[in-house]
C-alpha cells in the first residue's frame, strides 16, 4: 500500500491527494500537501453546488487534524474563492473539513465525541485546544448533524418543561418525544413565545398528528397550547400536581409554627429562629409532612404521630395532601370517584390553603383526568434536565447557549458522532 493511501486513511483525506508531508520546526508539527480530487474542487463551501472561480482567496492555510502519535498534524491547501449564484463570493469546498472550521472533519467529530462522554479538563488535555473551541467545535458538529437529521419528525407524544443553565433566570425550554425518549428541541427562554418557536418550526401538518402532550400548568405555556395545538390532549404533570398539596401543606405548617411559638421570631418564609419545644418539633416534622408514607424513617414516622397527637388541623392538611397523591395513583373510574371525593373533602376542610387547592383541581381537571388515563408523567423530562443541568457544569466556558444546547442535543438527543473510524454508532 501507497504511504498516500495510508495518510489519506489515517487524517480523513478521502477525495484528496497528498502532494507531500513536510515537518514545521516552529510549530512541531507534521504538515501534510494536499488538494482536492477534480470532481471535488469548484464547490461553493456553503451549499456544495459547483460554483465558477472567483480568485485566490487569502492563498493557502491550514486545518488541524487529528495528532500522529504525540505529534499535532496540520493539512495545508489553497482556499480559492468561487462565485456561487446564491452565496456570493465563497470560499470553495474542501472534502476533509467542513466550511469555516479550522480543524478537519475527523477532528471535529472526535473533539464533539469527548465533549460528551468525557470530563471539560480531559478533552482539553488530550486535544490541545481551549475549552472554548470545543464549544464551537460542538455548535458546528451539531449543525452539521441537523441538517441531515430532521429530530422533529414522527413526533406523537411529546413533553415539555423549562430548566435553568445560569443564575441570572437563565432558563432553556425543553421538549422530548415520550416514544423514543430523545430530546428533540430545546432553545433559550421559557416564555410561551419560546415554545411558540417549536411549533413553528414543526409546522401544521405535524403538530395536528400530536395526541399527548405533558407539561406543568404554566400559563405561559397554556395559550400556547391552546393556539397551535388545540385538539391534543393535555396532561398535568403528577409531580406538579402534589407539589400544590405541598406547598397548601406549608401553609399550614408555618401556620402552626407561628401558633406554638406565640408568634415568635418568624421570617417571610415562616422560619422560626430559636424555636423551642412545640415550634422546634413542627420545624424537625417537615420532611415527614413532605414525604411519602412508604419512604419515611422510624424517626419521621415518630415525628409524624406526633403531629398528629398535636395539631390535628396540620394532620388533616397532611392527609388532604396524601388523598390527593393517592387520586393520582388511581386508575378509570375508581381515580375519578377518588377524586371527587377529594374535592368534596377539601372544600368543607376549613383550610383555606386546600380550599384554594380545591378550586385550581377543579380548574384542570380535565389534565388531571387526562394524565390518569394515559399513565403519561413528566418523569422522562425531569430525567432529561437533570442531565442537561450536570452538562450544564462541563459546558461551563461555553459563549452564550447555544453551544450547551449543541452539547445536549448530541448527549440526548440519539445522534451522537462515532469517532473517527469506528462504525458501530454510539449514542
Amino acid at each position: 500500500m501507497r504511504i498516500s493511501r495510508v495518510l489519506q486513511s489515517a487524517f480523513g483525506l478521502e477525495h484528496s491527494v497528498v502532494e507531500g508531508l513536510d515537518f514545521d520546526e516552529e510549530a512541531g508539527a507534521m504538515v501534510l500537501s494536499v488538494r482536492p480530487v477534480a470532481r471535488a474542487r469548484g464547490r461553493c463551501g456553503r451549499c456544495g453546488r459547483r460554483a465558477p472561480r472567483y480568485d485566490r482567496g487569502h492563498g493557502r492555510r491550514r486545518w488541524r487534524a487529528l495528532d500522529l502519535g504525540t505529534i499535532p498534524v496540520f493539512v495545508e491547501a489553497d482556499a480559492p474563492r468561487v462565485a456561487c449564484s446564491a452565496h456570493g463570493p465563497t470560499v470553495a469546498a474542501v472534502p476533509w473539513a467542513r466550511h469555516g472550521a479550522g480543524h478537519t472533519k475527523d477532528f471535529d467529530d472526535q473533539a464533539a465525541w469527548l465533549a460528551v462522554h468525557v470530563s471539560k479538563s480531559a478533552a482539553v488535555e488530550l486535544l490541545r485546544i481551549a475549552w472554548r473551541t470545543v464549544g464551537s467545535i460542538v455548535a458546528r458538529v451539531g449543525a452539521d448533524i441537523d441538517a441531515g437529521v430532521d429530530r422533529l419528525e414522527g413526533l406523537v407524544r411529546i413533553g415539555i418543561d423549562e430548566v435553568s443553565y445560569k443564575r441570572g433566570h437563565r432558563y432553556l425550554t425543553v421538549v422530548v418525544d415520550h416514544d423514543s425518549g430523545r430530546l428533540v428541541w430545546a432553545a433559550p427562554g421559557k416564555e410561551g413565545a419560546t415554545l411558540a418557536g417549536f411549533f413553528e418550526a414543526l409546522g401544521s401538518q405535524r403538530t395536528a398528528r400530536l395526541t399527548h402532550i405533558t407539561c406543568d400548568m404554566a400559563p405561559s405555556f397554556a395559550w400556547v397550547l391552546r393556539h397551535y395545538a388545540p385538539d391534543a390532549v393535555r396532561c398535568a404533570d403528577p409531580f406538579h400536581v402534589v407539589r400544590w398539596a405541598i406547598d397548601a401543606l406549608d401553609v399550614e405548617r408555618r401556620r402552626a409554627r407561628r401558633a406554638a411559638s406565640g408568634q415568635g421570631n418568624v421570617d417571610e418564609a415562616g422560619r422560626i429562629h430559636s424555636a423551642k419545644g412545640p415550634a422546634r418539633s413542627l420545624r424537625n416534622a417537615r420532611y415527614a409532612l413532605w414525604k411519602n408514607p412508604e419512604h419515611l424513617s422510624a424517626t419521621q414516622r415518630h415525628q409524624l404521630e406526633w403531629v398528629q397527637r398535636s395539631d390535628p388541623r396540620l394532620y388533616r392538611a397532611y392527609l388532604l395532601k396524601e388523598g390527593l397523591r393517592y387520586c393520582l395513583g388511581c386508575q378509570g373510574d375508581e381515580a375519578r370517584h377518588a377524586l371527587d371525593r377529594w374535592l368534596a373533602w377539601a372544600k368543607r376542610s376549613r383550610l383555606p390553603a386546600f380550599i384554594d387547592l380545591a378550586d385550581k383541581v377543579a380548574t384542570h381537571r380535565k389534565e388531571i383526568e387526562a394524565t390518569i388515563d394515559s399513565r403519561l408523567s413528566n418523569a422522562l423530562v425531569e430525567s432529561t434536565n437533570t442531565k442537561i443541568r450536570l452538562l450544564t457544569r462541563v459546558a461551563f466556558g461555553f459563549h452564550g447557549p447555544e453551544p450547551l444546547i449543541a452539547l445536549a442535543m448530541l448527549a440526548l438527543g440519539g445522534h451522537c458522532p462515532t469517532l473517527p473510524g469506528r462504525n458501530r454508532p454510539t449514542h
